[in-house]
Formats: structure tokens, sequence, C-alpha cells
């Protein structure tokens, strides 16, 4: 029966068979491969945020500003912009619906990619070796310190 508990060891077998890690080397090794995983899994979050934020724009008729009518008199414009109502709308962009399904799917493979990504990293830490476990945490700080700038937010 698998120990439950964290040890220090510097064997262990990590997701597959052919992973099996026995030594100090390839301990070393792994840490790093699963921290590289880690900042790679920070920063495919960071990007489906950007994405989501981009399909939002691209979205068929988000964007479109209130238009006024010919008929609105100038004295109706005059009035605050909040209170004037729109009366016509613009035909979508065939092309921005192209560019939105684009950018749908794109983000569709990203969350499969992302999910699958983070149940690989949830197993490498199911095996309950301290230093995979550590390797996982600092590639989490270290990927969202170098990913979060992406966003813009400061």
């Amino acid at each position: 029966m698998m120990s439950m508990t964290f040890g220090f060891s510097s064997s262990v077998m990590l997701l597959f068979d052919f992973w099996d890690v026995n030594g100090p080397v390839g301990m070393v090794l792994s840490v790093l491969v699963v921290t590289l995983l880690t900042v790679f899994y920070e920063v495919l979050k960071v990007w489906r945020v950007w994405l989501s934020s981009k399909s939002k724009l691209a979205r068929p008729g988000a964007a479109a500003e209130p238009c006024h009518s010919d008929s609105s008199s100038a004295l109706d414009r005059s009035q605050s912009e909040s209170s004037v109502v729109t009366t016509e709308t613009r035909t979508p962009d065939p092309n921005s619906r192209k560019r939105f399904l684009l950018l749908h799917g794109v983000q569709a493979v990203l969350h499969v990619l992302h999910v699958t990504l983070g149940y690989m990293l949830m197993l490498c830490v199911m095996s309950y070796n301290a230093w995979i476990f550590l390797g996982v945490i600092v590639g989490s700080a270290l990927g969202y310190y170098i990913s979060f700038p992406l966003l813009g937010v400061v």
C-alpha cells in the first residue's frame, strides 16, 4: 500500500511507467520538469483570461455604438447623451462573427489543455513526494509572478 504522508525520498514514479525516478539527479530533473509544467499552467490561465477579454470585444454586435437616426432633431440630441435611446442598430459584421468563433475555438482548446495539465500536476502532487510538491508550489508562484503583468493590470 502506498504511503499517504509526504516524504523526501529520491525515488518516485510520476504519471507514467517510464517516468520512474531513482536517485538525486533524476529527482532534480523531475522537479525542474514539474516546475516548468506548473509555470506553463499559470501562463495558460492568464492567456485564457486575456483571450476571454478579447473575445468579448470580438462578439458580434458587442462593440456597437449608439446611432442617431436622421429623423431625430437637434433639440433631442442636445439632451444628455445618457438619455439618448438608440433607434437604429448596425448589422453585425460577418468577419467579427468568424473571429469570435475562432477565438472561442482557441479558448476551448486552451481550456482542455489547462484542465488536463491541472489534473496531471495534481497527480504529481498525489505522489506524496515533498520535492515534487515543492516544485509545483515554486512553479505556481513563479508562473503567477511572470504571467500576471501580461494582463496589463498593475
